[in-house]
């Protein structure tokens, strides 16, 4: 099995998992772990093993609604990133947005909506309503209160389902356009189901 991970030491990197039967409990989207790497002279494709997980995240995993959002935030970050990419700070901020998502009780459903906002700032092309606007058409005024309300704030904002797949849908635009790197994000299409 091929593990794509992010990590503070490697960045964006693929590892080759064997006997991936007996730790399958472990490769859920966005799980936080520990594991051993074995590199191979003979290919840029290590192996992992040993597998324990740093930091439970139960919320998440007994949640419908947030584990849909963290499949949506782990394909984002797949398509988004590249082999070999280290950002700096990007493995901290996306941990720090796991635990986030892992300790909210109620009132979630715009959570992805902020992710994309906060990930396109976190990737260096900081989101403004200036530049925003060519990809936003009739969502700019829910799109500026998302970009004027702090985090508490955002979660609260009341939009409708469509709505919030729309803005998803034109923030994913935006994000192609300045990685250079088209972004089918299949996962949004239950997000839309579900919230």
């Amino acid at each position: 099995m091929i593990l794509h991970t992010l990590s503070s030491t490697f960045g964006r990197r693929s590892f080759i998992v064997k006997n991936a039967s007996r730790t399958m409990p472990y490769f859920q989207p966005l799980n936080i772990l520990r594991c051993d790497i074995t590199e191979n002279p003979k290919s840029s494709l290590w192996s992992a093993g040993a597998f324990s997980e740093s930091c439970p995240i139960m919320g998440i995993r007994t949640s419908m609604g947030k584990n849909a959002i963290s499949m949506f935030m782990a394909e984002v970050l797949l398509r988004a990133t590249r082999e070999g990419n280290d950002e700096p700070g990007l493995y901290e901020w996306c941990r720090q947005e796991i635990h986030l998502l892992d300790a909210l009780q109620s009132d979630y459903s715009n959570f992805h909506i902020r992710f994309l906002l906060d990930f396109a700032s976190a990737m260096g092309f900081s989101p403004e309503l200036d530049n925003l606007l060519p990809f936003l058409d009739d969502s700019s005024t829910a799109v500026q209160q998302f970009l004027q309300a702090d985090f508490a704030q955002s979660m609260l904002i009341r939009i409708s389902g469509d709505r919030r797949n729309d803005i998803c849908c034109k923030l994913l635009k935006f994000m192609e356009f300045h990685l250079d790197v088209p972004l089918k994000i299949k996962s949004l299409a239950v997000l839309g189901e579900l919230f």
